[in-house]
């Protein structure tokens, strides 16, 4: 009477039968290779995937980032030594009409001596407006100078070339704020009063409210453009109560409290599956088409863009204006915050009727009257500016860090 092979002999058997040449062998060769081998080697010193080798680079890559940030503050320091003064009315702005369509406010602290971030940013944008010429005209810079002292150099010589408010200038504060508020209170403060002074100073159309730590990308005017002319035309956009233009990298992988990002990670393997598996069977000479085949390099597909850094793939859509998403904003952070003039009075109603501290910073408190208030607020990627800083206003940072 014959007996059953057992399962450990059934393994043992299938497995022999599985040769160089057989589909789940050549599949299984190609995960780990890529995962175990050429990710890891191509991705080590990419700072927001997750092949990124922070014990190696972190370090030398920040002190790296901070030694170029103080040679871009010299050269923007020398920038504006060299442009030649007129009090304000140098070619910085383009205004066609008494009333702006757009105005980008500056909002500005004294930061950590040497790296002149407010001078990087408003250079960046001169040097913008510039190339954008007659399409910009309209476009108003304003800088909001926040800081208590007098000691803003930069914001000083600013002031030559851009109109300045200066909060604390000369006069009694009427907004409330007094040394006993605390820090994250007082930029609410501040936000409040550089929003209401751009309204007040231009009535424009829309406010653009940047920190100073924010450098606009080459592509933010065509694409504001865009967005502004065509795309915040649409019914469901319209309304909205602000556009971010800026969402931290590290924040922007595709396993996040997001569910728009899960839509669209399957979009991707349901994209790049049917093509992997074509090529795959078109190189390795298989007849017909497989399921389980397309199911695996769908799956791979989306392991290998989330594992590398949904940040990098976004990049690609920088080839167009038209390219560019808008999707529904979270609550960090306020680099750049687009505001319609209508909703930017809703939001200083709004924002004078929360108290802000320790853990509950503008941006929560913006995004915390989304739900409240029943109002909408969307982000736009990839990101329309840089986030340069690493001293923050808030908080002492004595290891500046980029992660």
């Amino acid at each position: 009477m014959s007996t059953s092979p057992s399962p450990a002999a059934m393994l043992l058997r299938r497995l022999r039968r599985l040769s160089w040449g057989s589909t789940a062998v050549q599949l299984f060769i190609l995960t780990v290779v890529t995962f175990g081998l050429l990710a890891p080697l191509a991705c080590h010193r990419l700072l927001h995937s997750y092949f990124y080798l922070r014990h190696w680079h972190l370090n030398q890559m920040s002190q790296e980032y901070l030694q170029q940030s103080l040679k871009e503050g010299e050269a923007a320091l020398h920038y504006f030594e060299e442009l030649p003064s007129a009090n304000g009315s140098v070619p910085i702005v383009w205004q066609a009409t008494p009333r702006p369509w757009l105005v980008i406010t500056i909002v500005t602290v004294d930061r950590q001596p040497g790296f002149h971030y407010v001078l990087q940013v408003v250079s960046q944008f001169h040097r913008l407006l510039q190339q954008c010429g007659p399409q910009c005209e309209g476009h108003q810079l304003f800088l909001c100078n926040v800081e208590r002292s007098v000691s803003h150099f930069d914001a000083k010589l600013l002031s030559k070339y851009v109109p300045v408010a200066n909060r604390y200038e000369g006069t009694e504060d009427d907004y409330g704020d007094d040394p006993s508020t605390n820090s994250f209170e007082k930029e609410k403060q501040d936000y409040v009063y550089c929003l209401e002074s751009s309204l007040q100073t231009y009535n424009p159309d829309y406010v653009l409210m940047v920190e100073d730590d924010a450098i606009p990308e080459e592509q933010i005017f065509p694409v504001l453009e865009h967005l502004l002319r065509a795309r915040l035309s649409e019914p469901h956009l319209r309304d909205a109560l602000y556009l971010k233009l800026y969402h931290p990298e590290r924040l922007q992988h595709y396993i996040n409290p997001e569910p728009m990002r899960i839509l669209e990670w399957v979009g991707v393997g349901m994209v790049l599956g049917p093509l992997l598996t074509w090529i795959y069977m078109r190189f390795a000479s298989r007849p017909g088409f497989s399921w389980p085949v397309m199911l695996f390099f769908s799956l791979y597909s989306m392991g290998l863009v989330e594992l590398v850094g949904r940040h990098y793939f976004l990049e690609l859509r920088r080839l167009s204006p038209s390219l560019y998403s808008v999707v529904p904003a979270s609550q960090c952070c306020t680099p750049a915050m687009l505001f319609p003039a209508p909703a930017a009075r809703r939001t200083l109603t709004y924002l004078s009727q929360v108290y802000c501290h320790q853990g509950f910073g503008k941006d929560m408190a913006l995004y915390s009257l989304l739900r409240a208030k029943g109002e909408r607020a969307y982000v736009v990627e990839p990101n329309l500016v840089k986030h340069i800083g690493l001293f923050s206003s808030l908080r002492y940072n004595f290891h500046p860090s980029l992660l």
